[in-house]
């Protein structure tokens, strides 16, 4: 499992509550984001059979995700604006290696990363948001990603050895920290 090396600012927490629709907006986009993700994993590694059958459950759930954040916005009165690139994941991609293996442990390791640094920076906004079913909900958010991060990095030692996959998690990370201290402080998940 993944240990992540930096935290989210204290500026982080106070962008997000200081404009939480955006924050809202910015958390549908990924969790929409992340139902394609693990789709496009189904769909480049169709003969992974336990990738397979764990991604199109993990597409569901995200998907149930979006839509109860769509839900969320809606009811705020609130439009979805249209996609702008990750800077985060951007970052992590960058980070990808060339070669069918060490490309394929990148994907999974950095979408188990991703997922990780969600779960942080939702737990840091439902410590922040006073008792109501919004405070509740992403309670219920940050238990989904510890899971999901789980699951990829379940699914890499399925794949490959302990040693490879820790050693490799390690490194990106040291990078995915480093990615962090450079972007802008702005109300988004990433």
């Amino acid at each position: 499992m993944s240990k992540l090396r930096a935290s989210s600012s204290k500026a982080w927490l106070e962008a997000v509550l200081g404009d939480f629709d955006g924050f809202m907006l910015d958390h549908a986009t990924c969790e929409r984001k992340a139902s394609a993700t693990a789709l496009s994993l189904v769909s480049h590694y169709p003969d992974r059979e336990l990738l397979v059958q764990r991604m199109i459950v993990l597409a569901r759930e995200e998907l149930e995700h979006f839509h109860q954040m769509l839900w969320l916005v809606q009811a705020s009165g609130l439009v979805l604006p249209p996609d702008e690139k990750d800077l985060y994941v951007q970052g992590l991609r960058k980070l990808f290696r060339h070669g069918r293996a060490e490309y394929f442990l990148d994907r999974l390791l950095v979408s188990g990363i991703v997922e990780a640094r969600g779960c942080e920076r939702f737990g840091r906004v439902a410590e922040a948001l006073e008792e109501s079913p919004l405070k509740t909900f992403y309670q219920s958010i940050v238990r989904a990603e510890a899971q999901h991060h789980a699951l990829f990095y379940n699914l890499a030692l399925n794949y490959f050895d302990t040693t490879t996959v820790d050693a490799r998690q390690d490194e990106l990370l040291d990078h995915e920290a480093e990615i962090l201290q450079t972007l802008p402080v702005r109300a988004i998940v990433h």
